[in-house]
Order: C-alpha cells, then structure tokens, then sequence
C-alpha cells in the first residue's frame, strides 16, 4: 500500500489527498448541477436535463417512502446533496490513481520525511522509497465518511429537538425508562454505522482494485468486471447512505398522531 500525503500541522495531521480529492468531488458536483439547469427547456430537454429531472423525482419518492412528502419536501434538495456527492466521491478512485514516488525525504510531508526513510532503513531497505497516494476516492478515509454521518447526526437531532421535542425526547425513555442506555447507546450506534459501512465498501473495493492490478496484463479482464461492479456498489452505497438519512429523519422529526 502507498502512504498518504500527511502534514502535521501544530500536532494536526492532515490527510492532503483527502482535502484535493474532497474540493474535487464538490468541483463535479456543482458543475453538473450547474450545467444541467443552465438551458431549461420543457420542450426540448438535454440530456443532462433529463437525468436531473429523473434524478429529483427518485430523491422524492425516496423520501416519500419514509416520510409523507408535507414534511419531506424539505428535505429534497438534501437527498440531492448526499446522494450525488457521495457517489461522485465513491467512483473518482476508480479510474487511476495519481502517485509519486521519492527517493529522497520530503520535510513537510509527515509520511515520507527523514524520520519514515530513517526507519525504512533501520527494517534493511538498501534503497528506501516512499509512494504517496494524492488521487483516490475520499470516500474510502474513515475521516471523509464519519464527517458526512456527524453532519446528519447533527440534522436529525436538531430537527428532532425544533420539530418534534416532546415525542423526540421520549422516544429515549420507550418503552420503560430503565431503555434510556440502551436508547443512547443506539442513537450514536446509527451513525457510526453509517460512516462505517460506507468507508468499509469503498475501501475494500479500492485495495482489491490494488491487487489486481499486481497481477498486470492477466488481471485486466478482472479489473474491467470489478470496475464496473465498483461503480454498481457506489450507487448502491450512496443510495442506503441517503435513504438511511431520510429514515432517521423521519423518526426523530415526524410525529403524526393516529
């Protein structure tokens, strides 16, 4: 495996693969939102029209499906967001990779400076090296992904507590009081496993990719199959990330009485 790009900042470790990668996916995103509303036609659609257009209607019978759509409706232009970013974040990785080697230390790189060739050395490597890895998918760092479940960790429990207090704060105490640690214990359990099992896809899918690639000109016909199944496992992965969100949501903030 390569190592990431790493600078320490006042003890603050920065991934900077993550931070490129990151502005890039949020680049693709606002360019095609941008290019596929910038000449709306009813009578003669473009292409990237359409799939916007297919793309909001499938948001909103997303959400449909876990919360009638007087209170959804709020929430599209989220789905949209998450849905999108996440899987344009989910398939940048697999196209190439962008990696440097050194031969020499690089200072202000935390993960190839003189103290890592050092201890390269120290292991018995005549010839010491370092690759850093600067183009992957971001969704495949366990920070990336556990920073998008914090975000709706945040919103469920804010529109629980300002659209739904009573029957929100309750729900910890349900069915018996003495429920309440186990209540908690779920309630941080959803979004931790929200960020996991996105990380752990993605992730997985991108070391298999590695070890396909080692077996050269034989595992070309593999790398081609798993490639596109990669892709079907980003939209799928993005998918249950934006339906999960939707569902929390709609239990913490949606009351109706029966």
């Amino acid at each position: 495996m390569h190592e990431s790009p790493i600078i320490d900042i006042g003890g603050f470790r920065l991934d900077l693969s993550v931070v490129i990668m990151l502005a890039v996916t949020s680049l693709i995103v606002f360019v095609i939102a941008r290019l596929s509303v910038r000449k709306l036609s009813v009578e003669s659609p473009s292409g990237l029209q359409n799939f916007m257009e297919w793309a909001v209607e499938f948001i909103r019978n997303t959400i449909a499906s876990t919360m009638p759509m007087k209170y959804g409706k709020a929430f599209v232009s989220l789905g949209m967001t998450l849905i999108i970013f996440i899987f344009v974040g989910n398939i940048l990785g697999l196209p190439f990779a962008v990696i440097t080697e050194h031969e020499q230390p690089v200072e202000a790189i935390a993960t190839a400076n003189s103290a890592v060739f050092e201890e390269l050395k120290a292991e018995g490597e005549e010839h010491p090296h370092v690759g850093l890895l600067w183009w992957k998918s971001p969704t495949a760092d366990l920070g990336v992904t556990f920073g998008l479940a914090l975000v709706v960790f945040v919103i469920v429990h804010y529109l629980g507590l300002t659209r739904n207090r009573k029957h929100y704060l309750k729900h910890y105490f349900h069915p018996y009081w003495f429920f309440l640690p186990l209540n908690i214990i779920e309630t941080i359990a959803k979004p931790a496993t929200l960020g996991m099992r996105l990380f752990a896809n993605i992730f997985a899918g991108e070391i298999l990719i590695s070890t396909i690639i080692k077996a050269g000109i034989l595992g070309i016909p593999l790398l081609v199959v798993w490639q596109g199944f990669s892709m079907f496992i980003g939209a799928i992965q993005a998918f249950l990330f934006t339906i999960l969100t939707m569902v929390y949501i709609a239990q913490a903030a949606v009351h109706e009485e029966h």
